[in-house]
């Protein structure tokens, strides 16, 4: 995947785009300088890719089970989550806000989501990742690193790193060291 998988240059092609309305302008100096890991899956422990578009989108039917409950009124989205074939689903364009972090802190820094790019990887912190997963997971980071040059493998947090006590996503079974592996074996 090369900056030729870009449309406009915020939209990656080989994304199925489906256009959240969760989202806000980056500031004036908002340039990318953070990737921020999570997992998602609705309710726990489903398969089922609908529901996570539903919430990213705003149309989750919060009745539709007991565990969404406390997901009325939520308003949340990522940039892209990839599910457990290696699909890749693009919601926010890369020069807005996606809200994926909520209250956050990196290197002193508040409000991660003004900074950040947010990834889902489909499934929870309690299980292991696909394989399909990580290597589409590896194309992205390969591509934004190459697309935003303030990006490196240091730039690359779990949701845990950044609300530490309030998030654990994406869980003991993300293997960071993989992720390292692979985008050294490619040069960066």
């Amino acid at each position: 995947m090369s900056l030729s998988t870009f449309e406009d240059a915020v939209w990656i092609r080989e994304a199925k785009r489906m256009e959240s309305p969760h989202f806000s302008e980056r500031p004036t100096d908002g340039e990318v300088e953070l990737i921020v890991i999570h997992c998602i899956s609705l309710p726990k422990g489903s398969e089922n890719v609908d529901t996570i578009h539903a919430l990213f989108l705003g149309n989750l039917d919060t009745a539709a089970h007991e565990s969404f409950s406390n997901l009325d009124g939520l308003r949340v989205s990522a940039h892209l989550m990839i599910d457990r074939t290696g699909l890749t689903y693009q919601y926010v364009p890369f020069d807005k806000v996606a809200w994926h972090a909520g209250e956050s802190s990196w290197r002193g820094r508040k409000n991660c989501n003004q900074f950040s790019i947010g990834i889902e990887l489909q499934g929870t912190d309690e299980e292991a990742f696909e394989e399909a997963q990580y290597v589409t997971l590896g194309r992205m980071l390969r591509t934004l690193f190459v697309h935003y040059p303030r990006l490196g493998l240091q730039s690359v947090v779990g949701h845990c790193h950044i609300a530490p006590g309030r998030k654990t996503d994406p869980g003991p079974h993300f293997d960071w060291a993989r992720v390292s592996r692979e985008l050294h074996t490619t040069g960066r």
